[in-house]
């Protein structure tokens, strides 16, 4: 820009040196004109400096700050109140009130008298369990506790027993594995004072006076 002005102010120097040569009355000396001039023309260039827009500054860019991660407040453990916890409940006792499910007293059981036990199969292995199944006279009652009773095939045994209504329940063992049962039942009488035989054979167990 201001070397534009400076042409400008040169050509308006010349035309007042031009105008201060006629012949006319001088009012001013040459260097006043000259310096009238220049001051013109300096103000000319301020006022077009004044003129020109100045640059508007462009607003802060607002730098954005990071943004803060967001915490975990942890949260307080739950107190176990014991006391509430409940306890294990025992189970009920499955104990049988029939107290023929158990082992006869055979010392409170009175009379005794004796029977065979015969094994009338060839080949089966027999083992033999006898039971009192209601009370006796002396209200005794259970299993034998001499069960089971094994008799090899055509073997027997004597034993002695109180009075009353016995079941017999006898399992049968073979040579190839095989196993059968038989059952059955008799009545030690109390009358009875001799031997008479309880035989098991491959289908059932019968007695015989």
């Amino acid at each position: 820009m201001i070397k534009k002005i400076i042409p400008v102010m040169a050509i308006i120097a010349v035309l007042a040196t031009a105008c201060a040569a006629q012949p006319a009355a001088p009012t001013m000396s040459p260097e006043e004109v000259q310096g009238t001039a220049i001051a013109g023309a300096l103000t000319i260039v301020a006022e077009t400096q004044a003129a020109i827009p100045t640059a508007t500054p462009l607003p802060p860019t607002e730098t954005p700050s990071p943004t803060p991660l967001p915490t975990f407040t942890l949260e307080p453990s739950p107190t176990v109140d014991f006391s509430v916890i409940p306890t294990a409940t025992q189970a009920p006792s499955t104990t049988s009130s029939n107290p023929c499910d158990g082992l006869l007293n055979v010392a409170e059981a009175g009379p005794q008298s004796n029977i065979r036990l015969v094994n009338e199969t060839t080949k089966g292995t027999v083992s033999v369990s006898l039971k009192l199944t209601t009370q006796n006279a002396f209200a005794q009652c259970g299993s034998l506790p001499t069960n089971p009773i094994t008799l090899a095939p055509k073997g027997s045994a004597t034993i002695s027993i109180p009075k009353g209504d016995y079941f017999v329940y006898a399992w049968i063992t073979y040579p190839d594995g095989r196993q059968v049962t038989a059952t059955g039942y008799f009545l030690n009488k109390v009358a009875d004072d001799h031997l008479f035989r309880v035989i098991v054979n491959d289908v059932n167990v019968v007695n015989k006076q």
